[in-house]
């Protein structure tokens, strides 16, 4: 897409519409750079224009100050029409300390904008990260960007004078400070961050004050200073008619959860252990009490899916919540839902691995451990939202599977959809399809003799009935040993075994899914773009920039992993070229191989970062020109997202 500056002139300084921005933040660790990425979100999101980000921060809790491996940095891409990504490289960046421009620098486009707080720039600071000399100084910097200085420390500490705050405690509200220079720059409304302040600081009045002061006072700098003649609007996009707000993939997921529990009639019950990117699932279920949600803290992985599939046993909806590591501790006890068939969702948030790897950075490695990552033949269900927003969804979709089928269900979130945002449509209550969860209430032996068979399968669903404990007239017993088809007695028949492994894989494959819908404008593309996850955004933009430059190329999203829709064959066989582009090293294409015996070509990454519309449309077009020289490997100078 390209950007066009409109110049109005006004009568304190010239405004310039665009139709996008990437704005990326940047810092130590401690500068509160995701709290400052987070208020201009809000902000943006109130005005109406659509948006997407990508936070990015280290893993350790206080990173070393002014390091390299401590910076942290907030990237927003804004515009008034609908976008798909947070953007390839920022527009401007705003630079805390001489790491975060030294870590973030080579991303910023020549002409981009640089805004430097220059009270970091010392001597001791920037032989930190390597610089022999200030790069403020020379001219390195000012030929190829516009630079901005602003000694926002100095400035800071000065608004807040008359606090009675110690330098130390001011200087903390210099990101505030940065927050109203960018206000001012993009005309964004403050009286939500006032409102926010005030409501997060609220046993702090001081501090709260203090940091709305920091924030006017950038403002103020914005509207005073002559450095910034110019400052640029962005005008609301046109969405489509209803109630909207910002919404993170886990606050999505989280909600999809409690609509879950009112569509199924059932209590949900949570048991999860803290784990890195999906533990703010569990901080936001814990909220809502009031909805019949409990959630449970546990001392370990193990134990918090052990009490999730309890809940079930007992009549909830259990749900766990972790990432790859913790799914690889709870094999066992989702293995054995398999064999007791009770539903139970398993929330894997897919971040860097292996072992503990880069817990937050994202990554979508976890696929084949989802896929058979369990002892014996234990299949499930899996599902893979594509968007933050879409993680609602999703949780709804795996409650009413898990339920109806009597099944563990997985969903395969990750790192760029649980920290990024975008602006979600409320869905209207009355749309969500209720689930009846049909619990057995009376024998149903089919000799007649008043027992009660806990595996007698419904014959449309092959589900087994759910009865539960303490029902009287239902008494019976489940376990991990397996059960004789029909009475569920322990059976070690040979046959039996045969017969109740098929039958279990056969529920799953019986599962109904929606079929493909492929993207193809023209109807006559030869090369298929496949994708799962969050690549559906990098995967949709490369492709609108490669339909500019006049070229055809299909998409299409694979959103039930398992079982896959049922016209996938037809689709794949439909183009001479399929490209599957992964965060892993070709985990889908290989299982699209092997199932379909379709060529399907691989692109992959496993940076942490998410991948790059302009390092898509590149490889795109190596493919629809025949050159193709990064068909199975990432290229490593592509475009950061």
């Amino acid at each position: 897409m390209t950007t066009s500056d409109t110049p109005v002139e006004t009568r304190d300084s010239q405004v310039v519409q665009r139709d996008r921005v990437v704005i990326r933040f940047a810092g130590d660790s401690g500068d509160g750079m995701q709290l400052t990425g987070d208020r201009f979100t809000s902000e943006t999101a109130n005005f109406g224009n659509d948006l997407s980000t990508l936070p990015n921060f280290p893993a350790e809790i206080r990173a070393p100050s002014g390091t390299l491996p401590g910076v942290s940095s907030f990237q927003l891409h804004f515009a008034n029409y609908d976008i798909l990504t947070p953007g390839d490289r920022p527009d401007v960046l705003v630079a805390m300390n001489p790491a975060a421009l030294k870590a973030n620098i080579a991303d910023l486009p020549q002409g981009g904008v640089l805004i430097v707080n220059t009270d970091e720039f010392t001597k001791r600071n920037l032989t930190k990260v390597g610089y022999e000399a200030n790069p403020l100084e020379d001219d390195s910097l000012e030929d190829r960007y516009a630079v901005h200085g602003v000694a926002m420390a100095t400035l800071t500490r000065g608004a807040l004078e008359e606090t009675g705050l110690s330098k130390k405690d001011a200087e903390r509200s210099k990101n505030m400070f940065a927050l109203g220079l960018l206000s001012w720059m993009y005309h964004r409304p403050s009286e939500s961050t006032e409102r926010f302040l005030r409501e997060k600081f609220a046993k702090r009045p001081d501090l709260a004050e203090a940091n709305i002061l920091a924030f006017r006072a950038g403002h103020a700098y914005g509207e005073t200073t002559e450095a910034f003649a110019v400052t640029y609007e962005v005008a609301p996009a046109k969405l489509a008619p209803g109630t909207y707000r910002q919404i993170t993939g886990n606050t999505a997921l989280s909600y999809g959860l409690v609509a879950a529990g009112r569509t199924t009639g059932l209590p949900v019950f949570l048991g999860s252990y803290p784990i890195t990117p999906a533990s703010d699932i569990l901080h936001e279920l814990s909220k809502h009490k009031a909805f019949g949600v409990t959630t449970f803290q546990a001392e370990d992985e193990i134990s918090g899916v052990g009490a999730a599939l309890g809940a079930a046993f007992g009549g909830a909806l259990g749900v766990t919540t972790t990432s790859g590591p913790g799914v690889a501790l709870k094999a066992e006890t989702v293995g054995l839902g398999v064999a007791l068939e009770l539903p139970l969702l398993v929330i894997d948030v897919q971040r860097g691995g292996p072992s503990t790897g880069l817990p937050t950075k994202t990554e979508q490695a976890d696929l084949l451990q989802a896929m058979f990552g369990r002892n014996g033949e234990a299949p499930l269900p899996i599902i893979a939202p594509c968007t933050p927003g879409d993680c609602f969804a999703a949780a709804v979709e795996a409650a009413a599977i898990a339920v109806k089928y009597r099944t563990p269900v997985m969903v395969l979130s990750d790192g760029a959809l649980a920290n990024g945002s975008e602006p979600w449509k409320v869905p209207d209550a009355d749309s969500l399809q209720p689930v009846d969860p049909g619990f057995a209430t009376e024998p149903n032996a089919p000799d007649g003799s008043g027992e009660f068979w806990p595996y007698l399968r419904d014959q449309d669903t092959l589900a087994r009935p759910w009865a539960i404990p303490g029902t009287a007239g239902l008494e019976h017993r489940i376990g991990g040993l397996e059960k004789a088809d029909g009475r569920g007695s322990i059976s070690y028949d040979p046959d039996n075994h045969d017969r109740m492994v098929r039958l279990r894989q056969a529920k799953i494959d019986g599962i109904e899914v929606p079929d493909l819908v492929v993207d193809d404008p023209h109807g006559d593309a030869d090369m298929l773009v496949i994708g799962w996850g969050s690549t559906y955004g990098p995967i949709n933009a490369a492709a609108r920039r490669v339909r500019t430059l006049g070229h055809h190329v299909a998409t299409v999203q694979i959103r039930n992993l398992n079982p896959m829709p049922a016209n996938l064959g037809e689709v794949l066989g439909s183009y001479s070229t399929v490209l599957c582009p992964e965060m892993n090293l070709g985990q889908l294409a290989m299982l699209l191989r092997a199932k379909h015996l379709v060529d399907v070509k691989s692109y992959t990454k496993v940076a942490g970062l998410p991948f790059g519309a302009e390092e898509l449309q590149d490889v795109f077009l190596d493919y629809l020109t025949g050159t193709h020289p990064h068909a199975t490997h990432a290229a490593t100078n592509g475009a950061q997202a």
